[in-house]
């Protein structure tokens, strides 16, 4: 498997983690994100994963990456910055918009590359 195409499965994964534990919190994201021990820090570096993973295929050039919505993936980092430098501060409001709306795009996307690419 290529670098890019493990990197695009990594983001699958990631999605799927948020996915389980909104699953886990009765398929509510705020309530997720009302946990501040264990839920709300495992979405947050989950987030910031993708986005690094993202990150990776911009720095290779990595011709996928022309398959997503440029706004999709700058949202993304935009995201991961915002938790990286005020991550006590966050603003869940912005966390659960990223989530309920950015992820199953990038999902989609991520998902019909792998089956194209039979991964």
């Amino acid at each position: 498997m290529s670098k890019s195409l493990n990197r695009i499965k990594i983001i699958v994964e990631k999605i799927g983690f948020i996915q389980n534990i909104i699953n886990e919190n009765d398929g509510k994201i705020v309530k997720a994100l009302e946990d501040i021990q264990i839920y709300r820090p495992a979405i947050l570096m989950h987030l910031i994963s993708i986005a690094e993973q993202v990150d990776k295929l911009k720095k290779e050039k990595s011709h996928y990456l022309d398959l997503y919505e440029k706004e999709d993936l700058k949202g993304l980092y935009d995201v991961r910055t915002y938790i990286a430098h005020d991550y006590e501060g966050v603003n869940l409001a912005i966390i659960e918009t990223a989530v309920r709306y950015g992820l199953e795009k990038i999902l989609k996307v991520s998902e019909s590359i792998l089956k194209e690419n039979k991964q």
